[in-house]
């Protein structure tokens, strides 16, 4: 079954964004919304700004004062190029280079799975917790956007980042260094296929690994199938094989009462906690979304 909020477009022929016209940077941002939207882009009109802040630095609040001045002609050329790429599917975080996260500007690229929203539920459940000078192991690290966001909004923490791709972990060291340089000298990165070179136990594993079917993978919209890691997404036949795998090593990386956090597929939620619970880990809360979907699994370490 495909995972909800996952939808594949329509393919079809791309035309370039018409050419430079005299008009008012509201005038040029209505009309590279409507040519986003013939492409079928969700929320057309939010890239269309958002692109528009790019290129020209007109953002949201500046708009209402600027937006019946003439576009600047000379970097017309730069948004048509980013429009023509948005409507050809490629990711807008991988144009600008940005996806917020917890109020966080990460860094982003193809090497990396682009942060979203429904992530921000697994750091938010970790935060309840009193998680201050804890330790933390985050495996499927990737742009490091939830041991970054832990380390940032919670005092003291100790991180460690573990991803198999060299390619991720330098985009999470690059995030660190931006956005939680003062964490530095309490954080490692490691290179590895989960627990493998991970000495110690934490007070607290999280991850949102891989958790998509592989035989779903090509329905998959094509923001995500062509443009993020494969790696990233493949978690087997059924969805679940990096949850077997992080849940059977978990009671050997955790301190005693230590604490799971694993965010899921929206109909992987009895499947995960029944591994949980044959693994002997106690307290076991399915955690929903804002949409009402199961998003998180949580448990306790005996």
């Amino acid at each position: 079954m495909m995972p909800k909020g996952f939808r594949k477009m329509s393919e079809g022929e791309v035309k370039p964004f018409a050419s430079l016209k005299a008009e008012s940077y509201r005038a040029l941002c209505n009309r590279a919304a409507l040519y986003l939207e013939e492409y079928g882009i969700d929320d057309a009109g939010i890239d269309a700004a958002l692109l528009m802040e790019y290129v020209y630095g007109v953002d949201r609040r500046s708009f209402l004062l600027r937006g019946e001045e003439e576009a600047d002609p000379d970097k017309f050329d730069e948004y048509s190029c980013l429009l023509y790429k948005r409507a050809r599917r490629i990711p807008l975080q991988h144009l600008t280079g940005v996806q917020n996260f917890m109020g966080l500007d990460f860094e982003v690229s193809e090497d990396v799975l682009i942060p979203r929203q429904d992530t921000e539920i697994l750091v938010e459940e970790v935060l309840k917790d009193n998680i201050s000078s804890a330790s933390v192991l985050d495996l499927c690290t990737g742009s490091g956007c939830i041991l970054i966001s832990l380390m940032h909004y919670a005092s003291s923490v100790r991180g460690t980042g573990v991803d198999l791709s060299e390619a991720a972990l330098r985009m999470a060291e690059k995030n660190a260094s931006a956005l939680c340089p003062e964490c530095e000298d309490r954080l490692i990165w490691i290179c590895a296929d989960l627990y493998e070179g991970v000495d110690g136990k934490y007070d607290y594993i999280v991850s949102n690994p891989p958790y998509i079917a592989s035989d779903v993978i090509s329905d998959l919209m094509e923001e995500v199938r062509d443009h993020d890691p494969l790696m990233a997404l493949d978690g087997g036949k059924d969805g679940l094989d990096f949850y077997r795998r992080i849940i059977e090593g978990a009671a050997r990386h955790l301190n005693p009462e230590g604490k799971i956090y694993l965010e899921i597929g929206f109909d992987q939620g009895e499947s995960v906690a029944a591994l949980l619970e044959k693994a002997g880990f106690t307290d076991i809360c399915v955690v929903k979304d804002y949409n009402g979907l199961d998003r998180v699994v949580k448990a306790s370490c005996v």
